[in-house]
This record gives structure tokens, C-alpha cells and sequence, in this order.
């Protein structure tokens, strides 16, 4: 039998794998090797997808990942799979799952209770980018895990959209994950609006009134008179004021830095929230009308008057920052 020569191990080489002895079933790697499975005379251990190994400790609740990064999944929820967008990839949309129903909260506002901002994404239309020709707005609603709660739609005349551009008046339909229509902005059309000056006047005051579910309403989003600063109430549905809302003193169409509407108590003695609008980008902002809203409150704060924040985003947003494609 020829005699067998030590391989030299050459330096930075890894080490040659041990040798099998003739006649005996693969043992797989050596104890502490990669993929070496458990030492002899234990069990093999299985996890479920989502399920942490013992001793890891899970993720804070609540915590806010980035926006446009892979959910991954929280330990403790075993067998939930959460989708992940691939690029060149149809992008998959991921739904917040809807709570279960609360006593006294209006059927679909349960997702409120739970959660103490939100975004808000206008979509581009491809037809407006090109033609300039108005189209009804269609708006996304997520959670600061970056889950979609709501979807929100515009239905307005045509006409109107060309002619009268953000003074129109329109319906605004936000439905759930189910397609239920949970929340309703209404919006009439009058000519006379936008002067500050004048706003102590019905007539010449923008508002919006929120109704959830559709046909009971919640509360009004009303302009207010003032020298200049833009400032609206939050009211309920008796028309009684319950928060205010202050803007910039120049709300300009277009800047590249975020604007900033605070909200505040009845009596101006404390800052409850923020409305935003967000800068999305040179581009999005130069040859679109789609923007980028983000809405702040209390996490203890009535479902009613959340509901009505989120309908004060969509006036705002038709007052200063829907005016883009009609100068053109």
C-alpha cells in the first residue's frame, strides 16, 4: 500500500476537512463547525416562521421601522408571514389588520385606538403628469409600520376639477382593507372662499365636514379669520370648537422643507398634534400635484376627532398645495 503524504496546509489556507473512515455514514461537520447540528446525544430543535429561539429577546412594541424596507416579522407571531417587496416586483401591499370592535367607537375607527400617527400619499396620476388634465385624487393612508390602514378617493365633477382646481367641491370615500367605506369628507363648492380676512363669514369660509360611519357626522374642519397665519378649528358635530389649528405664516407651494400646522387645546394653552405636509423629492414636487402628508396626536385622543384631523389634512392639502397643475 503506498504511503500517504502529509498535506501541507499553506498559510491563510483553511484547514483540510477531517476524514471519513471507510464504511461509516456521513456525521456531518465537527462541533462549532457552520451548519453543525447538535452535539451528540441531543435533539434536533425546530422553530416556527416568526418564532424567536429561547433566549432572544423580541423587538419593542410599537417601534417604527423605515419607510420602503421589508417588514420583518415580530417573534411571538408564529406562522404570520409578512409579505416582502421585491424589486421589478408588482409592490404588495400589506394592510394593518383590523382590531376588534370597541363599545361606543364608530364601526371601523378601531384602527385609531391603536395608533398615534399616520402618513398620507397622494398618488400620481400618469394621465395628469402628461396632459395637465385634473384627475380625482386618490390618497394612501399607513401606520408608522408602514402598513396601509385606509384608502381614500376622491368623486368629484369633472367639470369642476378643470374649471374651479382646488376651490372644487368633492366626496372624499376612505375605505378599509374590506372595501367598507368607514369615513366620509364632504367638501361644497363656493366662490367666494379664500380671503382670511373674510372667513369670520359662512360664505367665505373653506370647510369640510367628516362623517363615520357615512351618514353620521363627527365633526367640521372650519377656516377662521385672520390678519395672515392660516387658522382652522377642529369642531364637533354640534359645531362647538374643540382644537385649533395654526400654520406657517408663508405656506409656500413647492419648497424643499417640511411645513408644519400645530395643533392646539381649545384655549391655545398646549400643543396636542402636528399636521405636515413633507417634501417628497425635487421631482415629485416640481412635475406633480402628488404630496406627502403626516398627522401626529395623542394616542388617548377621541376616535371622533382623529377622524377629523385626517379630514383637515385632505382641506389643507386642497387650499395651498393642490394649485400646481392648474398654473400650468
Amino acid at each position: 500500500m503506498a504511503e500517504q503524504k502529509p498535506v501541507m496546509q499553506q498559510p491563510g489556507q483553511q484547514p483540510p476537512p477531517a476524514q471519513q473512515p471507510p464504511g461509516q455514514p456521513y456525521a456531518g461537520p465537527p462541533p462549532g463547525q457552520p451548519n453543525a447540528g447538535p452535539p451528540p446525544g441531543q435533539p434536533m430543535q425546530y422553530y416556527n416562521y416568526g418564532q424567536a429561539p429561547p433566549g432572544a429577546q423580541p423587538p419593542a412594541y410599537g417601534q417604527p421601522q423605515s419607510y420602503g424596507q421589508p417588514m420583518q416579522p415580530q417573534y411571538g407571531q408564529a406562522g404570520v408571514v409578512i409579505p416582502m417587496n421585491i424589486p421589478g416586483q408588482p409592490q404588495v401591499v400589506q394592510w394593518m389588520s383590523r382590531p376588534e370592535a370597541i363599545p361606543g367607537c364608530p364601526p371601523g375607527l378601531e384602527y385609531l385606538t391603536q395608533i398615534d400617527q399616520l402618513l398620507i400619499k397622494q398618488q400620481i396620476e400618469i394621465l395628469e403628469l402628461f396632459t395637465g388634465w385634473e384627475m380625482a385624487n386618490k390618497y394612501k393612508v399607513l401606520n408608522n409600520q408602514g402598513q396601509q390602514v385606509f384608502f381614500a378617493a376622491e368623486e368629484s365633477e369633472t367639470c369642476e376639477r378643470q374649471c374651479c382646481g382646488p376651490n372644487r367641491g368633492f366626496n372624499l370615500h376612505i375605505t378599509d382593507n374590506s372595501g367598507q367605506e368607514i369615513i366620509k369628507c364632504t367638501r361644497e363648492f363656493k366662490c367666494c372662499v379664500g380671503c382670511c380676512w373674510c372667513a369670520n363669514a359662512d360664505g367665505c369660509a373653506h370647510e369640510i365636514a367628516v362623517e363615520a360611519p357615512p351618514g353620521t357626522i363627527v365633526g367640521y374642519v372650519r377656516q377662521e379669520q385672520s390678519c395672515w397665519t392660516p387658522h382652522y378649528s377642529i369642531r364637533d358635530a354640534n359645531h362647538e370648537p374643540v382644537l385649533n389649528v395654526k400654520g406657517p405664516c408663508c405656506v409656500m407651494n413647492g419648497c424643499c422643507w417640511d411645513q408644519e400646522f400645530i395643533v392646539w387645546s381649545k384655549d391655545w394653552s398646549a400643543e396636542v398634534g402636528k399636521l405636515s405636509k413633507q417634501w417628497s423629492g425635487f421631482a415629485k414636487e416640481y412635475f406633480t400635484d402628488a404630496d406627502n402628508f403626516g398627522i401626529t396626536f395623542p394616542m388617548d385622543l377621541d376616535v371622533k376627532m382623529k377622524a377629523v384631523m385626517l379630514g383637515a389634512i385632505f382641506l389643507i392639502d386642497f387650499i395651498f398645495f393642490e394649485q400646481k397643475q392648474n398654473n400650468r
